[in-house]
């Protein structure tokens, strides 16, 4: 027998479909079963040790997963990035910093609640989770928690936390659509997932919390003016 509870049930499925379906497409410009093929795809790839580049909510980023030192070391030499630069990582949601971080300082929960998911990159102590490689030999991490459905689905399919530095050649113009990623390094990576032109266009702004008072390392997408409304001690450098 269909109750009012189940009637009530189905509608309630049906528009969370709905939501989902109308918030990929204006994202991405592309229907859902499309870039689900595209996601699933990259997820087996990322699994078995390969590169991806992908949209996000900034730019396009170019992602391995955190464990596998020979992809990571791919992304350096695709990127032609000195191996002295640290790579910044993204997450999937909040639980996850305490799986990166040795610490999580009260700012660093603070400015999770405003900004994440979103274009801000964050730099704690990081943990033994987290490969030298990944951080330049420092003991620190940066980290970020996009507000895009594709990278989150990378995220939640591989079950571990991704390279997030963006997919163009170093010293070059970040790329924002997919034909960008593929003329700077199209053949030099395993797939590049088209979700069109990603909405911002302005890389990440960067904090570190690793000393005694927050500092911005790189002015981005979200301004001083913001963050100070969160964190009113932080220094800009």
């Amino acid at each position: 027998m269909i109750t009012a509870e189940k009637i009530f049930l189905i509608l309630c499925l049906i528009n969370s479909f709905l939501c989902y379906t109308s918030f990929m497409i204006k994202a991405t410009g592309k229907p859902p079963t499309e870039l689900q093929r595209q996601v699933t795809i990259a997820i087996r790839i990322l699994k078995t040790g390969g590169v991806v580049a992908y949209p996000t909510d900034t730019v396009y980023g170019l992602g391995a997963v955190i464990k596998n030192v020979s992809a990571i070391e791919r992304i350096f030499e695709i990127k032609g990035r000195p191996k002295g630069m640290a790579l910044p990582l993204l997450l999937s949601d909040v639980s996850q910093i305490a799986t990166i971080a040795s610490s999580v300082p009260y700012a660093a929960l603070q400015l999770a609640e405003a900004f994440f998911p979103g274009a801000l990159t964050i730099i704690l102590s990081k943990s033994d989770n987290v490969p030298d490689l990944i951080t330049a030999g420092n003991k620190s991490v940066a980290f970020r928690i996009p507000n895009h459905p594709i990278p989150l689905a990378l995220i939640k399919g591989t079950g571990t936390p991704i390279i997030g530095t963006s997919a163009n050649l170093s010293g070059q113009p970040s790329a924002t659509t997919a034909a960008d990623v593929e003329t700077q390094i199209g053949k030099k990576v395993d797939m590049i997932i088209d979700g069109g032109k990603c909405s911002g266009g302005i890389e990440s702004t960067i904090i570190d919390l690793t000393g005694e008072k927050p500092v911005i390392r790189r002015q981005g997408a979200i301004s001083l003016e913001r963050i100070k409304q969160v964190v009113p001690d932080i220094i800009s450098l």
